[in-house]
């Protein structure tokens, strides 16, 4: 059995309610009996997604197992807070440099862009909770361990957190080939946070209206653009350079 499952669904209930981190929660689909529906209430305070699968699937994940119709994923990390990784960066007296993930779905992409941000110093990488590739052990390989030593703070709002991290001063950049100035005639050593896209289409519109700034890399190829991993190691480590000088 995955140790990273809980199931039945009192046990998924008082999980969530200690206050054990969940990445997801699957139930039967079309369960709607009165334990089933408390479940989702409880999830739904705690901004946990759960997802309608078939029952066939539960009996896989728990070998056949009395799941009871629930089945909840274990967090593979401890998420973080924004609000106190920004404090504890200003108290240190550091320049605040964040990712910001918007439908980056593949996970290989997201660990690689963790390993990039991890050695470019970043102070936290910031995922939604839904549409997003799962912080799970693929994830974490992938990053090379990166992503336990860096903080991740899972979201409900991608639109609100940048909306608090421009009320605390941090500066909102795109990454963009369609951007309004070239990566090189950015400032990144105001403190910033990097928004990356889907790798295909890139960042949704809504949010790229709340950016501050929209950065293009420039390229001598005919290719049109970079992998959103290679793109981001490009755009982060144009940060460390300036903020090296």
């Amino acid at each position: 059995m995955n140790e990273s499952l809980i199931y039945g669904i009192r046990p998924v209930i008082e999980a969530i309610e200690a206050g054990k981190q969940i990445d997801k929660i699957y139930v039967k689909r079309g369960s709607d009996a009165p334990l089933i529906r408390q479940l989702r209430d409880v999830a739904k305070q705690h901004r946990v997604q759960v997802q309608e699968v078939p029952v066939e699937k539960l009996n896989r994940l728990t070998k056949n197992a009395n799941h009871q119709g629930a089945v909840a994923v274990a967090a593979a990390i401890e998420y973080a807070d924004i609000a106190e990784v920004v404090d504890a960066v200003e108290r240190r007296g550091e320049v605040p440099l964040i990712v910001v993930f918007d439908g980056v779905t593949d996970v290989r992409n997201f660990g690689g862009i963790a390993r990039s941000a991890e050695c470019a110093g970043v102070h936290a990488l910031i995922v939604p909770i839904k549409n997003s590739a799962p912080v799970n052990a693929d994830a974490i390989k992938s990053s090379a361990g990166a992503l336990n030593l860096i903080p991740v703070c899972r979201v409900g709002s991608i639109r609100n957190t940048l909306r608090y991290l421009q009320e605390r001063g941090i500066q909102i950049a795109a990454a963009s080939e369609k951007g309004d100035k070239m990566l090189y005639q950015a400032n990144l050593k105001k403190p910033t946070a990097l928004v990356m896209g889907s790798e295909d289409t890139g960042i949704s519109r809504e949010i790229l209206k709340m950016c501050d700034t929209t950065l293009a890399i420039p390229l001598v190829g005919s290719i049109e653009s970079l992998n959103v991993g290679a793109a981001a190691a490009v755009l982060l480590f144009e940060a460390v350079r300036q903020r090296m000088k």
